[in-house]
């Protein structure tokens, strides 16, 4: 038996970060593929690699020789694999039939019902009779297509581009390469696909029977398409911090996994876990096999080994196999929200749900609230910079409502599932089995018009202050062996160290700052100075797509300025950004708003003028710097600075001649 005087020199001679192979395995192949998007979508920056410089020396302590190899072998192996995976990857994304006219064969697999029309993903496509690799978006009038129909037409193909950034690319994410808008289609010969059936019988029952939102929130329950669900409402659930629960995740693998198991276990025993799997997989590939499900599933499977082999699981490995396994096979997993989000909400929970549970038990805090409450904050916690990139803002409602929601999503989700499956055998009294979930998701609905959820933290962008989060994070949590004082320390250091991040991401001291954004054909501008903010935009972009860029920057400006050929549209979408003034060359006619319309060759908005040169040209002059906005397909003339299409996410700070990327 150890004395007390040995204990401590016994923890003093331990590992500062426990050396799993499997961890180091995940961290290298999400740097390789996260470094290759860097190089090829966007601008490398110094504090990408913050995160790696401060857990590699931390994991080599104590630095023996077989420690750093290993360490070093699997990150450098799993590095280059990730390259490889995404580089192949991309190029597939490239490949296939150029832009043009073909007759078109493809079986729908995703759908989209809006008001007449029918947007869907097509896959096993053929292009003229050439079987063809990757999917096609198409938008086709009528509200008739289901998943599962195989449809044959012709029209003009166009391809989708690269992503310009690191950010959410979901046509890059899904292997969509193309994209077509049809007047008519023909139903082609119908193949095997029992799956993509029961999504369309599962959506016809749940529309036709309950109708209305209430139909579209429960097919969204089910399946995971929430693109149907009424947007103001989907935006009030966002807000709320409650949208993954329309978004087939590991909590909705996790309730039927654990629900089957509890069933079948007084029966099967051990070998409960089978057909607690097999219907897990199931489900999980009639969703789709959606990020955040193909993660759970691994993680089940995992556990569910470790269970039959009598051996403890351990929740970083999980997450790490899970990790790796997703992007081995899919690496451009890691540009989607979805895998960011799902693997960092697991990495919070086994960083932080321990620490936290202990903590609340010595504040002698009821064990089953305690519990909850660290695993809904170590969520938080670690989603916080994720959230705010991702969407532009952080839910202030997340942890209340996640406490009043998530606890009754089992009752409901497996209500719904049981339900639905009823109606589905019995079709006649599909009415009678569906009553109940309908009155369940009529209060929803109510709870959600009813009552303003919508306040969040908003308004300005994370940049480097995300990374400096989440490696503070990593440095306070228990699983890193530091001394308490040290641990103090790189706290308090981190914590200042993301302020002045902030700062200096979103403050300005003088000068002005150029962000850009660019999405499919259409880019967005913001200059700010200390004194006015101005938003140049392009007609190919939507209200919402403004609206979500200026969410991450800032929460007011004073003029839009439109640089379009398109100009009537642009000047309608630039009126409702929330701009005082809107700028355009040519006088057009606008839609019903109260925005003061100023139509000219030159203006000026405090130290920023502007020229336009033509519709989709415009000169800025600045602190003595010349600056040339180019939208169109014309290559800019000389300037001190052009940003045209195809510069991507970037971001520049101009000051008495001085141009600096940031």
């Amino acid at each position: 038996m150890e004395s007390e005087e040995e204990a401590p020199k016994k923890d003093r001679s331990l590992p500062l970060v426990n050396f799993r192979p499997l961890l180091f395995c995940a961290l290298g192949i999400s740097f390789g593929v996260f470094l290759y998007c860097r190089i090829r979508f966007g601008g490398l920056l110094p504090s990408d690699f913050l995160l790696l410089l401060c857990f590699l020396p931390l994991a080599a302590a104590p630095l023996t020789k077989k420690r750093l190899i290993a360490m070093l072998v699997c990150l450098c192996v799993f590095a280059a694999a990730g390259v490889i995976g995404i580089h192949i990857y991309t190029e597939n994304f490239l490949s296939g039939k150029r832009a043009g006219s073909y007759t078109v064969e493809g079986t729908v697999t995703v759908i989209n019902v809006q008001d007449g029309y029918t947007e869907a993903e097509l896959d096993g496509l053929v292009l003229n009779g050439e079987s063809v690799g990757g999917k096609l978006a198409v938008s086709v009038t009528g509200e008739r297509l289901r998943t599962g129909d195989r449809i044959v037409f012709s029209a003009n193909i166009a391809r989708n581009p690269l992503p310009t950034g690191v950010s959410d690319s979901y046509e890059f994410v899904n292997d969509i390469r193309y994209r077509a808008d049809i007047e008519a289609y023909e139903e082609g010969e119908r193949g095997f696909h029992p799956l993509l059936s029961l999504n369309a019988k599962i959506f016809d029952a749940a529309t036709e029977q309950m109708g209305g939102e209430e139909g579209y929130i429960s097919y969204a329950l089910l399946t995971g398409n929430s693109r149907m669900v009424d947007s103001g409402f989907m935006t009030a659930v966002r807000r709320g911090g409650i949208a993954h629960i329309f978004a087939v995740s590991g909590l909705h693998i996790g309730i039927l996994f654990g629900a089957v198991l509890l069933v079948c276990r007084p029966f099967l025993r051990r070998w409960a876990a089978l057909p607690a799997l097999a219907l897990s997989t199931v489900y999980c590939a009639l969703c789709g096999f959606t990020v955040s499900s193909l993660r759970a599933l691994i993680m089940c499977i995992f556990l569910s080994l470790n269970g039959l082999l009598g051996r403890k699981t351990d929740m970083l490995t999980s997450i790490s196999l899970a990790a790796v396994g997703v992007l081995l096979f899919l690496p451009a997993q890691w540009l989607s929200v979805g895998f960011r989000l799902s693997f960092g909400a697991c990495l919070g929970l086994a960083l932080f749900s321990s620490s936290l549970s202990a903590l609340f038990r010595k504040i002698h805090l009821p064990q089953f609230l305690g519990d909850y409450l660290s695993a809904s904050l170590s969520v938080q916690l670690f989603t916080f910079p994720i959230m705010l990139e991702a969407f532009g803002y952080f839910s202030v409602w997340g942890l209340a409502l996640n406490l009043v929601i998530v606890p009754l999503l089992p009752l409901a989700f497996l209500t719904l599932l049981l339900c639905m499956l009823l109606s589905l055998i019995i079709p006649p009294a599909a009415g009678f089995f569906l009553i109940f979930p309908k009155g369940l998701f009529s209060a929803l609905l109510f709870l959600f018009a009813a009552e303003d959820f919508g306040w969040a933290l908003t308004g300005f962008a994370v940049g480097a202050a995300g990374v400096v989060w989440l490696t503070g994070c990593i440095l306070c949590t228990q699983r890193v062996r530091l001394h308490p004082a040290v641990r103090v320390f790189a706290t308090c250091f981190a914590v200042l160290l993301f302020s002045l991040c902030l700062v200096a991401e979103n403050c300005l001291f003088g000068g002005a700052v150029i962000d850009t954004y660019e999405h499919g054909e259409g880019m967005l501008a913001l200059v700010r100075t200390e004194e006015s903010s101005v938003l140049i935009l392009d007609g190919d972009l939507s209200l919402a797509d403004c609206k979500d860029f200026l969410s991450r920057h800032t929460g007011h400006i004073d003029a839009a300025v439109v640089l379009s050929e398109e100009q009537t549209r642009a000047v309608n979408i630039a009126a409702f950004t929330g701009a005082e003034r809107v700028y355009c060359l040519r006088d057009k006619e606008d839609g019903l708003r109260e925005t003061d319309v100023v139509c000219g060759k030159t203006f000026a908005e405090g130290e920023l003028a502007f020229s336009y040169e033509a519709d989709n040209t415009l000169m800025l002059f600045v602190r003595g710097l010349t600056v040339k906005f180019e939208f169109g397909e014309v290559s800019a003339l000389r300037a001190d600075l052009c940003i045209e299409k195809g510069c991507g996410t970037l971001k520049y700070f101009l000051d008495y001649d001085i141009i600096l990327l940031l």
